[in-house]
């Protein structure tokens, strides 16, 4: 009794707050005080130190702990004592609250926002700025951004459910903290968001004329879960994978710009192992001789590039990497660089990999690329013609250059409509006439549309 008369005495301060009766503003006190360094609240004291007392003091300790229970996380309860006390004939009651081991902690119908996240600024309980929530997230969490709970609460799945169920992989909410997209709490990591429809990374894909960054030929960028990222980006650089065409003897011998495991290996690593704590984007440049891949974040600390060409994998995104292994989008940690290498064994020019501090660099040469081709696109068309005489338009694919006649752009649905052919089919037909130079693609996703090459 001595020490609470002392502190009722001394009044308000950082660790000390009165309240003349519950309010929802209390919730906020509570907070603050968890988030900073502990304090006591008194409930029935008036600002002036005077007692005003509480009527029904077990209601209103009801009243408290459902909402420390059920409107505060993540959960305060062991962080939180509540007394009734007598002080002469008045009763009020006294909330001692102990500094957290799992701050922010914030109102659950707020989320990890300023407006749901209190601190103390002296005598008073103030919204903490994104700054401060950031620095409280990484020293409870850690630095890793993965493990660190999402500042964006109101996430939906729809895409990675998509991707889940295809795997036939469960990604119900108690699968999501197994997969440590959730806390135990029910509170989204970072990880979750990555793989939510609301992710604030980006890949963007740009196709420049010759060799230089200097004349754009189509560029993109590819929002939403890590995952409709990853399939839409590879889709993107599938349709410029040419193919080219030799016809030996009896046989024709079929090689695309770039082999599909060195693309796929390249494109993963990029999105799996980059340092999602930058916002700066995965960045994809196409260019006649070569495709590169330059992603944020170097090296984990203590790793060479020689360590990663034999096979070391020290994922930065490790519980990322668990998942896209379960979704048997790769094989096993170490192998993506091996088999990239390994992919072109046969050819003379090899894949280039270079880091810096900041950035990972993987750059894949075109297999079929000649310094003798013509950059010029009309010359180099007309020497691919000579050379490849049987990517031609014929049959199937007259038909869709004769659409040209009555429209100046065509979409999948009118080649599907022409030919009486499926969806698959029409997308093999245009992806034909895509290498041969004949058409070439404007627009992406369901506004995708095709032109007549004007030479």
């Amino acid at each position: 009794m001595e020490f609470i008369d002392s502190q009722i005495e001394a009044g308000e301060n950082q660790a000390v707050e009165f309240k003349r009766e519950y309010t929802e503003d209390t919730k906020k006190t509570i907070i603050a005080f968890a988030n900073t360094a502990g304090g006591t609240l008194y409930i029935g004291v008036n600002d002036d130190k005077s007692l005003y007392g509480v009527s029904k003091p077990d209601d209103v300790l009801l009243q408290i702990t459902n909402a420390v229970r059920s409107s505060i996380k993540p959960d305060l309860t062991m962080f939180v004592d509540y007394k009734k006390v007598k002080m002469g004939k008045t009763a009020i009651i006294v909330v001692t609250v102990q500094k957290g081991s799992a701050c922010p902690y914030y109102l659950a119908g707020k989320g990890i926002r300023p407006e749901g996240v209190y601190i103390r600024q002296g005598p008073s309980s103030v919204p903490a700025t994104e700054t401060a929530i950031l620095n409280m997230i990484k020293e409870t969490d850690g630095t890793q951004y993965e493990k660190a709970r999402s500042l964006n609460q109101d996430l939906t799945f729809a895409e990675a459910g998509r991707f889940f169920k295809a795997k036939d992989v469960p990604f119900s909410h108690n699968h999501q903290k197994t997969l440590h997209m959730q806390t135990a709490d029910g509170v989204y990591t970072n990880l979750g968001l990555l793989l939510s429809d609301q992710s604030a990374h980006t890949v963007k894909l740009a196709v420049f004329h010759g060799y230089e960054k200097e004349v754009f030929k189509d560029r993109r960028e590819f929002a939403g879960s890590l995952l409709k990222q990853l399939e839409d980006a590879y889709a993107f650089l599938d349709m410029y994978n040419r193919t080219h065409s030799d016809v030996k003897g009896l046989y024709r011998e079929d090689r695309r710009d770039y082999p599909e495991d060195a693309l796929r290996e390249a494109l993963l690593n990029a999105v799996v192992h980059r340092d999602y704590a930058f916002s700066s984007s995965t960045l994809i440049s196409i260019f006649d001789d070569r495709i590169e891949f330059v992603s944020v974040g170097g090296l984990p600390k203590g790793v060479s590039l020689d360590d990663i060409l034999l096979g070391l994998s020290m994922p930065r995104n490790e519980n990322l990497a668990n998942i896209f292994y379960r979704l048997r989008l790769i094989e096993a940690y170490g192998t993506g660089i091996p088999k990239i290498m390994r992919s072109y064994a046969r050819y003379v020019k090899k894949p280039d990999l270079q880091t810096s501090n900041n950035a990972f660099k993987i750059t894949l040469p075109n297999c079929n690329f000649s310094q003798s081709y013509e950059t010029d696109s009309a010359l180099y068309l007309t020497e691919a013609r000579v050379r490849y005489p049987q990517e031609r338009p014929a049959g199937n694919e007259e038909k869709i250059i004769a659409l040209f006649n009555n429209q100046t752009e065509i979409t999948r649905n009118d080649v599907e409509a022409a030919l009486g052919a499926s969806q698959a089919m029409a997308v093999r037909y245009l992806r034909r006439l895509i290498d041969s130079g004949a058409i070439f693609v404007i627009g992406g996703g369901k506004k995708t549309r095709y032109k007549k090459a004007p030479w």
